[in-house]
């Protein structure tokens, strides 16, 4: 079993929901447990400002599914939840954003995977969440995630509960 930190976001519908619905589907992949989810956070939209605030958390997973499986059930459950594709539209607005962040202390560079989330120790809205479940994970060549997370700025985020 492996220890996997995924990143939830959204900022289309009631995003809110959509997370609290989205922590019961990673907790019902199979060969998984649900270990600790974040409290929700309101975050303002970055790289393509001209949307919706978002609404971000994260999870800890305990999972015997290997990398690529992870991330191929994690795409499953955002197009459940309505999730659409577009190249085109880099960091637009979407219902359900998964990512893989950590997957134990595994450095993986394929070009439909990177663990860890190449730009995880430069986001607020992905650290903050990650910090308040697994502060001592850590982000392989950047340190720990309390300590990535102490080192950002965060304006703009603040939780929302839930």
């Amino acid at each position: 079993m492996t220890l996997a930190c995924i990143g939830l976001g959204g900022n289309l519908g009631d995003a809110a929901q959509t997370l609290r619905a989205a922590f019961e589907a990673l907790a019902a992949l199979p060969l998984t447990a649900l270990r600790a989810r974040s409290q929700l956070y309101s975050t303002p939209a970055w790289g393509n400002e001209d949307q919706p605030a978002f609404v971000n958390a994260a999870a800890l997973l305990e999972t015997a599914l290997e990398p690529a499986a992870l991330l191929e059930a994690l795409l499953g459950i955002e197009r459940d939840f309505g999730r659409v594709r577009d190249a085109a539209v880099h960091w637009g607005p979407r219902t359900l954003d998964l990512d893989l962040l950590l997957y134990g202390d595994a450095v993986i560079d394929l070009p439909q995977l990177k663990v860890p989330h190449p730009y995880l120790h430069e986001r607020a809205f992905a650290l903050l969440p990650l910090a308040e479940i697994a502060p001592e994970a850590m982000i392989p060549g950047q340190g720990r995630v309390r300590d990535a997370a102490m080192r950002i700025e965060a304006c703009g985020i603040a939780p929302i509960g839930g």
